[in-house]
């Protein structure tokens, strides 16, 4: 729907800190910096208590109390913001309304019409493949069902960047591999810069432009790995399965060699 890629953020010497209960300071964050290119899609994967939903819940504006600075569109990121959409692992879809009510409240408030804000729920609910159950409740729709109209409800107000906090993290196996390819759809479609917290190191590799790896104590960011296989990609592949060991070897804090093949390079 978007005539032209948008949502250049910028991560500068972020850093968190928390008071611990014995009166001492806890470093959730230590000096994280990247950048996510306009409608590139990035993702950050680590072991649990590295930062990740943290990292992520700073970018969302959910917490302004850190040091060193985020940009979205050079402009500072301070407190939540229609620009940044944001979807969580839990669909949070409101049970007393419809699929179409649901995707409607981000659009609250947009001044337009009735008949243009229903136009935009119209073309977001077909985004996401659900043409049909407008009028569903969230409670008769599967968890990938729920899942996509959280996606459709977070972009119904043309966000410059979309936040994944582990969206698909509950579902089984195989929906699971379905909404990668649903999600992957969509930020084609729509063109807006992407960034996914993930545990799943494959999933990350198959919709990556770039692959932020963190480690914690204190949570940092020891590696960017820039995604260059061919799509559709084969999770099976040579190449796949060095990136997914680098991966692995970063998180671990193991030394990486660099590993290549004629026709694959990181």
């Amino acid at each position: 729907m978007r005539e032209e890629r948008q949502g250049r953020l910028e991560i500068r010497d972020v850093t968190k800190r928390y008071k611990a209960e014995n009166g001492g300071v806890f470093e959730a964050l230590s000096n994280a910096s990247f950048v996510v290119d306009a409608g590139e899609f990035v993702s950050i994967v680590g072991p649990s208590g590295c930062g990740k939903t943290t990292l992520l819940r700073l970018i969302a504006g959910l917490d302004d109390d850190y040091e060193g600075v985020i940009l979205l569109e050079n402009k500072r990121v301070e407190g939540a913001s229609l620009d940044r959409g944001i979807v969580f692992q839990d669909h949070r879809l409101l049970p007393w309304l419809t699929l179409k009510e649901n995707v409607a409240l981000s659009l609250i408030n947009l001044n337009d019409a009735a008949n243009e804000k229903d136009r935009i729920v119209r073309e977001h609910i077909e985004l996401v493949r659900l043409e049909g159950f407008e009028n569903a409740y969230p409670h008769q729709l599967s968890g990938g069902m729920a899942q996509r109209a959280a996606i459709a409800r977070a972009l119904a107000h043309s966000p410059a960047i979309l936040l994944l906090d582990e969206p698909l993290g509950a579902l089984d196996a195989i929906t699971r591999i379905h909404l990668q390819e649903e999600l992957q759809r969509i930020w084609r479609s729509e063109g807006v810069s992407m960034i996914l917290v993930t545990h799943d190191v494959e999933e990350a590799i198959f919709l990556s432009d770039k692959i932020v790896v963190m480690n914690s104590n204190p949570g940092r960011i020891v590696e960017e790995i820039k995604i260059t296989l061919p799509e559709p990609r084969d999770r099976s592949g040579y190449e796949f399965g060095l990136i997914r060991r680098k991966i692995f070897k970063a998180m671990l804090g193991e030394e990486v060699k660099r590993e290549t093949s004629d026709n694959y390079a990181i």
